[in-house]
């Protein structure tokens, strides 16, 4: 069996290694290609994954302006291999932008190979108007929210929710430690433009808590060294406050601060996992968020409250996000244990809407399943 699989953000390489992972475990002699990150190039055979996770992973419209002569050799690329090696199944992870792009060409050149999306693009947010054409483009979709499997099936799309595989992948990162006293995490995001609007926001606001709480320390989770490197600079320029800038240790700050303030994004979601009392920040570039604001539908940004259909996590957006009033909201949360204790089992249901653990194992099972019939 031959799969080419698309993922174009570190998470879904992250996702597309997990499930490279579960489908041979369910069946043997599964060869892999077609575009993503180290996680899957490592599962594959020498070049047989484009790792693109470096160019491909841009934010709103005006960085796709940028690079759209890189995407559309990629694109090209992507096409001429798929019809040349007559993969059975074409797994479409995440990254909408692209991949559904890469799904209408696939049915328009014919191609044989059955093309599934695993992570539903968040369209129930900024159009759901455009499932019925998705529902003609792809054969299955593998839902992790189950509130999506609904919304596709009524367009007579082949619907599977698999649960969120993120809980696998956290539950193999949890600590037995209690949380340290007066521990405020800063957790800004993996990239450098969402780092340099956010982080100084971050670091204003720790200023102003820590005015009033002289045992307060704080630390912040960098993605990378060199983001490190990039956030110490920050530090610098924000005089009157003293951050402990830690290195691929976000998971395990999630677990060891009182409190914190979290990037929009996956980290909110792992945030809640490991039942991190917190806040939620962004900040885009104007035309983006502009963008953003006239095509998104829902009425929160964070997945957290999504799930909870309400504001459970405080959310300070572009001019939202101003340090007064951020301090103001995370205060009780440093403060008063009875709030935390609140917020946590808020938190704990909200992960409960994720499904049982073994979501990879699911959607390896639903592919296998779609490709080999009953």
């Amino acid at each position: 069996m031959k799969l080419y699989l698309v993922a174009g953000e570190a998470s879904g390489d992250a996702r597309g290694a997990e499930l490279i992972r579960s489908l041979r475990a369910q069946r043997e002699g599964i060869e892999v290609l077609g575009f993503g990150g180290p996680q899957m190039a490592a599962l594959a055979a020498p070049d047989a994954v484009h790792d693109w996770i470096g160019r491909a992973a841009v934010i709103g419209i005006i960085d796709v302006v940028k690079n759209y002569g890189y995407f559309s050799r990629q694109f090209a690329i992507a096409l001429k291999e798929i019809a040349r090696e007559q993969p059975d199944a074409v797994v479409l992870i995440d990254y909408p932008g692209f991949n559904l792009r890469l799904a209408a060409a696939l049915k328009k050149a014919g191609s044989r190979a059955k093309v599934i999306d695993y992570i539903s693009p968040q369209v129930w947010a900024w159009n759901r108007g455009r499932i019925p054409g998705m529902a003609r483009k792809l054969d299955l979709m593998i839902c992790i929210f189950p509130f999506e499997k609904p919304l596709y099936e009524q367009s007579g799309l082949k619907t599977v929710f698999a649960g969120h595989p993120m809980l696998d992948s956290l539950a193999e990162k949890r600590i037995e430690t209690p949380r340290e006293q007066n521990l405020l995490g800063l957790f800004p995001g993996s990239r450098e433009r969402e780092v340099k609007r956010i982080f100084p926001v971050m670091l204003e606001a720790a200023r102003i808590l820590a005015q009033t709480r002289p045992m307060l320390r704080i630390e912040a989770a960098a993605a990378s060294e060199a983001m490190r490197e990039r956030m110490e600079e920050i530090a610098r320029h924000t005089p009157g406050v003293s951050c402990e800038i830690v290195v691929k240790s976000a998971h395990a700050l999630m677990q060891r601060a009182t409190a914190g303030m979290v990037a929009s994004g996956t980290a909110t979601l792992e945030a809640a996992y490991f039942g991190l009392p917190f806040v939620l920040l962004y900040k885009a570039a104007w035309l983006t968020f502009l963008i953003g604001r006239r095509l998104v539908k829902v009425q929160w940004l964070g997945m957290p409250n999504i799930l909870a259909g309400r504001e459970m996590v405080r959310e300070f957006l572009q001019e939202g996000a101003q340090p007064a009033t951020i301090s103001a909201a995370l205060a009780p949360l440093l403060d008063n244990p009875q709030a935390r204790e609140a917020f946590q089992a808020d938190l704990r249901s909200v992960v409960a809407k994720l499904g049982a653990p073994g979501g990879s194992a699911r959607a390896a099972e639903a592919i296998l399943a779609e490709l080999t019939g009953p």
